[in-house]
């Protein structure tokens, strides 16, 4: 392999993806492994690192032209050895001189004078920060003045981050086109408004708060008839970029806040919403009459309290069938549709929102691939037989739906489309109804997960590849072909 022309070998690497494949290849001559190093983009490192700045400096010279590091200690305790810290990092960020994406991952001993390294890191393009518990809204600020290529920045559950100036000058003077703050509770959704002008670069945008999926609280109502969020005109700014949008763990009521993002994206073509409070039917009619491009909506929705006047309340899901009207009228290239429905109960239809006619509305007139239901009460027999006529339908997962029964098999088995079927936790569908998949040709794989009138022996002859497990504690089966 000497032999080989340097291009040649270098293409070969370029196909090799594994590390330990690329490490035991080095191993072969000195020719491969300076080649090797030298053609080795991406690293990631943890708890066996070795800290002391002279392993660090042969490590980047082991690997000149590193464009991505990943530094992840999740799991680290005290007896796996030290782990980097700011003078570390200063090694990495002044060696690395091709540094354009790296991620700290439960960097305990980093701070911001660490973190103010990366302000030399001309090329930084994307930045990852999760559980770093030193790393305050200073050197934050040092990022965002000195990375001035900077496109991608996460912050995931760094609790020391508060005060929003940074997010003020990357809105002014950014390049930002990702921003994503998960669990991060010195940062409000109302704050990220004033990344200002920067909304208008932005093309995906994630936040998530740190409540959980319960926001039901006594006395909590949501005045719903009377309040329109996109009536008012405090929130002057563009987001015609964006495609990309997360919502989730957050309350927007009395504060408006990040509500106002719904229907000022044009752009959009992935929407998730998961367990937002307090939304109505005019979020979604707004963002639907603005985003004649999406493709994918994801709603996972708990019991709210919504009320028109105060002698009458209803206890239900925030969006209602209206909402459903207005995206099968106006997004008609939606493919990927999940429905997510928490604390509703089997025998009380009137706490979600949305009914069987008007899901059917939106599945029939856009040309959905995709479809996932989580304990969706409305939909039954009925409801899988208006499924089987869908022409587009290749995915469809269903949990918890307990009004789906053998003689909705039957319909779903006529599907033209369907290639991959999961049923968990469906207790009302039998082996006579698995059985009914045999007819099922385009079937490709098959989950049957914690059915408990489904067995082993039922799935097995239906496709070629099927993933079984009788009880949550069990492990996943997976039956090959051989055994089918």
């Amino acid at each position: 392999m000497e032999d080989l022309p340097e291009a040649l070998v270098a293409e070969i690497l370029k196909k090799i993806t594994k590390t330990s494949d690329l490490n035991s290849l080095s191993l072969v001559s000195k020719q491969l492994y300076k080649m090797e190093g030298n053609h080795r983009g991406a690293i990631r490192v943890g708890s066996g690192l070795c800290t002391a700045t002279k392993a660090l400096k042969s490590l980047c010279a082991r690997f000149p032209n590193l464009w991505k590091v990943e530094i992840d200690y999740s799991g680290w305790i005290p007896r796996h050895g030290k782990q980097l810290n700011n003078k570390g990092l200063f090694v990495f960020s002044s060696h690395c001189s091709s540094l354009i994406d790296l991620t700290l991952s439960f960097c305990s001993y980093i701070d911001d004078s660490g973190l103010r390294c990366l302000a030399y890191c001309k090329t930084l393009v994307s930045l990852r920060l999760k559980s770093t518990p030193e790393i305050t809204s200073i050197g934050l600020f040092s990022v965002a003045v000195g990375c001035t290529s900077l496109s991608a920045l996460h912050l995931i559950d760094c609790e020391k981050i508060h005060s929003v100036e940074w997010l003020e000058y990357l809105g002014r003077n950014g390049s930002l086109e990702e921003l994503v703050v998960t669990k991060c509770k010195g940062i409000k959704h109302h704050d990220l408004l004033k990344f200002g002008s920067g909304w208008m670069k932005l093309q995906k945008f994630e936040f998530q708060g740190n409540g959980g999926i319960y926001g039901l609280c006594q006395g909590d109502i949501v005045y719903d008839s009377s309040y329109d969020a996109h009536s008012k005109n405090i929130y002057d700014f563009c987001c015609e970029s964006l495609m990309d949008l997360r919502l989730a763990h957050m309350k927007t009521w009395p504060e408006v806040g990040l509500r106002a993002v719904l229907g000022k994206c044009k752009a959009l073509e992935k929407l998730r919403l998961h367990y937002v409070h307090a939304l109505n039917d005019n979020d979604l009619i707004a963002l639907s009459r603005s985003c004649s491009n999406l493709k994918s909506i994801s709603l996972w929705l708990n019991l709210q309290r919504y009320s028109s006047d105060v002698r009458y309340c209803e206890t239900r899901t925030s969006f209602t069938d209206n909402s459903l009207y207005s995206l099968a009228l106006n997004c008609r290239m939606l493919q990927t549709v999940d429905f997510r429905f928490t604390g509703c109960a089997s025998d009380w239809p009137s706490e979600i929102g949305f009914t069987q006619n008007g899901f059917l509305v939106l599945i029939q007139s856009c040309p959905i691939r995709v479809l996932v239901l989580n304990t969706a009460n409305f939909f039954d027999d009925e409801g899988m037989k208006a499924l089987s006529s869908s022409p587009y339908l290749e995915t469809l997962e269903l949990m918890m739906c307990e009004a789906v029964t053998d003689v909705g098999m039957r319909f779903i088995a006529h599907t033209p489309c369907l290639s991959n079927l999961t049923l968990r936790l469906c207790h009302e569908v039998t082996d006579v109804g698995v059985a009914e998949l045999v007819h099922a040709h385009k079937l490709e794989t098959l989950v049957i997960d914690c059915c408990s009138k489904v067995s082993l022996q039922a799935a097995q002859g239906v496709t070629k590849l099927v993933h079984y497990s009788r009880n949550i504690s069990d492990a996943f089966m997976t039956v090959g072909l051989k055994d089918c």
